[in-house]
C-alpha cells in the first residue's frame, strides 16, 4: 500500500469516527449565549457537558447533568427569539440553586409518595423524605441529581441513558432508562422515556421544565391563557398527597377546560381548600382520553403579547400543573434576573401522585419483561 493511500485511509478513518462522536455545544449557538466550558466538570467521577439541537424554527440547549434543558429558544409574532425555559449559564448554578429541579428528568417516581413509604409484592420499601413528611420526584438523588451517559447526538436529538441500581434511593431492581430529545420540523420538543427492570418496582418519569413564554424572568406568567383538557382534577391534602378520588372541575378554580388566565380564580384562594394546600395551583389533572396510551392534547398555553402558543400532548393520563407558588427571589438565572413568584409554571405529564399508595389510580409498577415506553411533546407556535 502506497504512503498517499494510507494516509487518505487513515484521514477517512478519523472523518468518521469525529462524526459519530456526541459533540458538545459551540460557544454561544443559541439564544441563551451559553458556554459549553461552563458545564463541563466531573459529578461523581462522570463528566458533564452542554449540547445544543436545533431544528424549524426553535433551538435548544441540553445538559446531561440531570439531562435538563437549560435552553429553548422559540419565536413570537414578530419573529423574535425568547428562551422560554428558566436555567442557569453553568453547572454551578444547578448545583447552588434552591429550586433543584430546573428542567431535569424526574424519576424513578414524580411526584410525591406519602410518607416515603409503599408496599410492593408484600415487602415494604423506605423511600428518603425531602418534601416533609413526603418523598418527592425520586428523591434527594434522584434522576435530576445524577450524571446521565450520552449516547448520540445529531443536530436534532439526545439520547440519553442511566442505570438506577437496585436499592438507589429506596427503590426496588435496577432500572435501565433511555430518554431521547427530539426536535421536529413542526417547532416540537419530543421526548420519548423507556425503561427495564430486573425486579418488579415503580416507575413514573417526566420533564420538569419551568416556562415563561414572555421569556425567562420576564414577569407574572398570570395572564398566559391556559387550557387542560380534564374534566377531573385530584384533591390533595396540606402536603400535597392525594384524598383518593379525583373530582370534577365544574364549579372550581380548577376548570381549565376553556382557556382563562391562569391567574383569574387565584384571589379565591382566600376561601378554596384546595388552593390554600397548594399555595395557589400545584395540582394533577385526570386527562379526558378515549383509550389508554393515546397520545392527545393534555394543555395549551398562550402568551397573549408575544402571541407565543405552547401545547402540551401527551401519552400519559394526568397532568400536574404547578404554578410557581414556591418562587422567591432565591435563585438568579442565566440572563442575571431571578425567578420571583408566580414568574413560571410547570406542566408535567404524568401518572398520578402517590399512585403506589392508591388502589385507585392506574398502576405504576413496571415488572421484569415489561417495557416502560411512553411520549409527551412541547409543541409551539403563534397566534395572533
Amino acid at each position: 500500500m502506497n504512503r498517499t493511500k494510507l494516509i487518505f485511509i487513515l484521514l477517512a478513518a478519523a472523518v468518521i469516527q469525529v462524526a459519530c462522536s456526541p459533540k458538545p455545544a459551540e460557544t454561544e449557538k443559541t439564544c441563551g449565549n451559553l458556554n459549553a466550558e461552563d458545564f463541563q466538570t466531573t459529578i461523581n467521577g462522570k463528566e458533564t457537558n452542554l449540547y445544543f439541537l436545533q431544528n424549524g424554527e426553535i433551538s435548544a440547549a441540553i445538559t446531561n447533568y440531570g439531562g435538563r434543558i437549560v435552553s429553548l429558544c422559540v419565536p413570537g409574532n414578530d419573529g423574535e427569539l425568547a428562551d422560554v425555559v428558566l436555567g442557569f449559564s453553568s453547572i454551578d448554578g444547578y448545583l447552588n440553586a434552591t429550586e433543584v429541579f430546573h428542567g431535569a428528568l424526574i424519576g424513578r417516581v414524580g411526584n410525591r409518595i406519602a410518607k416515603g413509604e409503599f408496599t410492593l409484592n408484600d415487602e415494604t420499601y423506605t423511600l428518603p423524605i425531602n418534601n416533609d413528611p413526603n418523598h418527592l420526584h425520586g428523591g434527594p438523588e434522584g434522576f435530576h441529581n445524577v450524571v446521565w451517559d450520552v449516547e448520540s447526538v445529531t443536530e436534532n436529538s439526545i439520547v440519553l441513558t442511566y442505570l438506577s441500581k437496585d436499592g438507589e434511593m429506596g427503590y426496588p431492581g435496577n432500572l435501565t432508562v433511555e430518554v431521547t430529545y427530539t426536535l421536529t420540523p413542526n417547532n416540537e420538543v419530543k421526548m420519548d422515556y423507556k425503561a427495564t427492570t430486573d425486579k418488579a418496582t415503580p416507575v413514573n418519569l417526566t420533564n420538569h421544565a419551568f416556562f415563561n413564554l414572555a421569556g425567562e424572568a420576564n414577569g407574572t406568567i398570570n395572564n398566559h391563557l391556559l387550557t387542560i383538557n380534564a374534566d377531573y382534577y385530584t384533591p390533595v391534602d396540606s402536603t400535597l398527597i392525594p384524598l383518593g378520588e379525583n373530582e370534577s372541575v365544574a364549579g372550581t378554580p380548577f376548570d381549565f377546560r376553556t382557556a382563562k388566565s391562569i391567574g383569574q380564580d387565584l384571589p379565591m384562594q382566600a376561601e378554596n381548600v384546595q388552593l390554600q394546600n397548594g399555595l395557589g395551583y400545584d395540582h394533577n389533572f385526570a386527562l379526558n382520553k378515549t383509550a389508554v396510551g393515546e397520545m392527545t392534547l393534555a394543555a395549551t398555553v398562550v402568551e397573549p403579547e408575544s402571541g407565543r402558543k405552547m401545547e402540551v400532548l401527551t401519552e400519559e393520563p394526568a397532568l400536574q400543573f404547578y404554578g410557581g407558588n414556591f418562587m422567591d427571589g432565591s435563585d438568579t438565572g442565566k440572563y442575571g434576573k431571578t425567578f420571583d413568584f408566580r414568574e413560571s409554571f410547570a406542566l408535567e405529564t404524568q401518572h398520578f401522585p402517590d399512585s403506589p399508595n392508591q388502589e385507585a389510580f392506574p398502576s405504576i409498577i413496571l415488572n421484569p419483561g415489561e417495557v416502560y415506553e411512553t411520549s409527551s411533546i412541547y409543541r409551539f407556535s403563534t397566534v395572533q
